[in-house]
């Protein structure tokens, strides 16, 4: 959506692997990949780059007002979404540490992870919304050709659509959120 290339889905077909080169039990793959997915939602939620966000947001909102010498709706409204997206990433954050406590303590990641995965690209998807809504129409504009990495200047980018747009992916990788969900319901909750 955004212009740039990130996300593939590929498949092997007809694929031997010699006996030494095997990574588990034959017939395991499965149990492996489930395994490491549990490791990897763990770093999906992205929480040290959400926080960079939301104070590149913050402080972008604050200028923004300054400039304007009264704060305007859109402005107000960025400022109570931040608040609400702050709140939400501690949350998060204190529940990651729960879990790697859990990790240093020599247990696996369980089901229970994919509310990481979940809550984080959301949070990742609500920081790009606001985003959007601080800089305003004249700031939304996508320019062909223009990457994202623009976003790590201090003041927000020119063009937000594609930042934006490139986040829309987040809450489908490592598994999608509505089969996170469900992966919570069987196995941490057991419904």
């Amino acid at each position: 959506m955004d212009g740039g290339h990130e996300v593939n889905e590929v498949f092997f077909d007809d694929v031997e692997v010699p006996v030494e080169n095997r990574v588990h039990d034959e017939g395991k793959g499965w149990t492996v990949a489930k395994y490491l997915l549990g490791h990897e939602r763990m770093n999906t939620a992205r929480i040290g780059t959400s926080k960079r966000e939301l104070e590149r947001l913050k402080a972008f909102a604050a200028r923004a007002a300054q400039e304007r010498q009264r704060r305007s709706s859109r402005i107000r409204a960025s400022a109570t979404g931040c608040r609400g997206v702050e709140i939400e990433l501690m949350a998060l954050a204190i529940t990651n540490l729960r879990f790697l406590d859990q990790l240093r303590g020599g247990r696996a990641p369980g089901a229970e992870v994919s509310m990481l995965k979940i809550k984080g690209t959301e949070i990742q998807q609500a920081l790009t919304e606001l985003m959007l809504e601080a800089g305003g129409p004249a700031r939304a504009g996508a320019r062909p050709g223009r990457r994202r990495h623009r976003c790590a200047r201090r003041r927000l980018p020119a063009a937000l659509a594609p930042r934006y747009c490139n986040m829309r992916k987040t809450t489908i990788y490592a598994g999608s959120n509505e089969i996170q969900r469900n992966i919570i319901a069987k196995h941490a909750l057991g419904l």
